[in-house]
């Protein structure tokens, strides 16, 4: 039995791994676990992973855009004390290093040498203001 729902899942090579609500991980294949905040006291709910572009280590974040890394997951920064309590997400930029963080309403944090691509509130051809639906997942390709 789990003791939260698994919530994401970052896959490598030859294996993936999946992190649970409660930031429990669990490592098959030939990914390794690197640790985890299951058991640890959280501030917030984790609702996102991702995986380093190496596959050595991970990133989690938290709902209010706390940042954990595990492996050759470098920290890079967080969004706490930015004001958000909406993380959906998290993303590893594979070309140049670091991680994106991203909000139910559309906006993107990034840290490390990720770059700024923009978001849904300064894009021309998307109308800004509120959406019609919350944001629920992210990627960077």
């Amino acid at each position: 039995m789990l003791n939260a729902p698994v919530i994401a899942m970052a896959a490598q090579a030859n294996g993936y791994r999946f992190v649970a609500f409660d930031g429990g991980i669990f490592a098959y294949g030939d990914a390794r676990f690197l640790g985890s905040m299951g058991g640890s006291r959280l501030n917030r709910p984790i609702v996102g992973m991702a995986a380093s572009p190496s596959g050595n280590g991970y990133w989690l974040v938290a709902s209010d855009g706390g940042i954990f890394a595990y492996g050759d997951a470098t920290f890079a920064g967080s969004a706490v004390g930015a004001g958000i309590n909406n993380a959906i997400g998290i993303a590893a930029n594979t070309v140049n290093g670091g991680y994106y963080v991203t909000t139910s309403d559309g906006h993107i944090y990034n840290f490390g040498s990720a770059e700024t691509y923009g978001d849904i509130f300064n894009i021309s051809y998307v109308a800004t203001g509120p959406l019609n639906r919350p944001i629920v997942g992210f990627s960077f390709s």
